[in-house]
């Protein structure tokens, strides 16, 4: 993601609903964020679809090396042969269904 513009990317709320769709096609256009102002603060965000997609993915990867963190911290690993005893079973579970 791009460095936010005060001069194009922050939008007060009255202009931005004068013109929803051209800031609609800026965005997806840009692919930069805008950030909607109401009494001169922030009150939102405009993302294109694909960097809102972008943004969730990166968040349940960096949630999921959390968890992964986590388990090995507390000890709940798996060896080699114990991994793959798991998956079997996993597998039977599937394939039982």
């Amino acid at each position: 993601m791009k460095e936010i513009s005060v001069a194009s990317d922050i939008v007060p709320l009255s202009e931005f609903k004068a013109a929803i769709s051209k800031w609609l096609k800026t965005v997806q256009q840009s692919g930069q964020p805008i950030i909607v102002t109401q009494n001169g603060r922030p009150a939102g965000v405009l993302l294109s679809p694909r960097e809102f997609d972008q943004l969730r993915q990166a968040k349940l990867f960096i949630s999921s090396i959390q968890r992964g963190l986590a388990d090995a911290g507390a000890g709940r690993v798996f060896d080699t042969s114990q991994l793959k005893v798991e998956l079997e079973k996993q597998r039977r579970k599937r394939t039982a269904s």
